[in-house]
């Protein structure tokens, strides 16, 4: 079975929080500690060659300054903690999206893990990080030297991470049901999940029902 490339949109974390009467980055937390149990569980299992996790997108600037840091020192600080673990284990971490809007010591702690982790992996983790789909297409349509170059295949190869396997499955948390701008142009086949759990309470136990689910579903690609 060839691996398969999962993505998740993990909605939530602020309503759970709320719901539990803390702070928003305590859902933050919450879902930080929640996403190392879900990259365990693909690791473990060997179905899943890359998790795709959406940690900030394009429009997550809008948020409250503070919570935009918390998200970022949660991001750093599980980088650090988990950095020898993902050598160990050997998960390829990757990154896409914007370069110029993240702090220059983040940026360099994920370049860094990603040379240290990328020869001989056994799964891809991939970040998206201050990511939207529609600016990943339009830079990578302005890598090409002329319009008259546009195709298919020239737009893909100047994406962020043009050798990695379109997506299979996308799992959007806390009962979302839109795509909001997430990996247009890979995506473009995927199957979609809407799970109705705040994404703090999709456990691994869930991801293992939609992987399932998922190997039951009969894709056709348009034909």
């Amino acid at each position: 079975m060839t691996p398969l490339h999962v993505a998740i949109i993990p909605d939530g974390n602020r309503r759970w929080a709320k719901a539990n009467t803390l702070f928003p980055w305590k859902g933050h937390e919450k879902g930080a500690e929640n996403f190392d149990a879900l990259v365990e569980w693909c690791r473990a299992d060997g179905r899943v060659g890359t998790l795709t996790f959406w940690c900030f997108s394009t429009e997550n600037w809008k948020r409250d300054p503070k919570e935009v840091a918390e998200l970022m020192r949660i991001l750093e600080g599980y980088l650090h903690a988990k950095r020898e673990k993902l050598q160990a284990n050997k998960i390829h971490l990757a990154r896409s999206g914007r370069t110029d809007r993240i702090a220059p010591h983040l940026l360099q702690l994920i370049e860094e893990i990603d040379k240290e982790t990328a020869a001989d992996p056994k799964m891809t983790l991939h970040v998206a990080l201050d990511y939207g789909g529609q600016d990943e297409v339009v830079r990578a349509v302005q890598k090409l030297s002329s319009p008259n170059e546009a195709s298919v295949d020239s737009i893909r190869a100047q994406l962020d991470h043009p050798e990695l396997a379109d997506i299979d499955l996308v799992i959007r948390t806390s009962g979302e049901q839109r795509t909001s701008n997430f990996f247009l142009w890979q995506s473009t086949y995927a199957e979609w999940m809407f799970a109705p759990e705040f994404f703090p309470d999709f456990g691994p136990e869930k991801l293992a029902a939609a992987v399932n689910s998922f190997s039951a579903r009969q894709r056709r690609f348009g034909a």
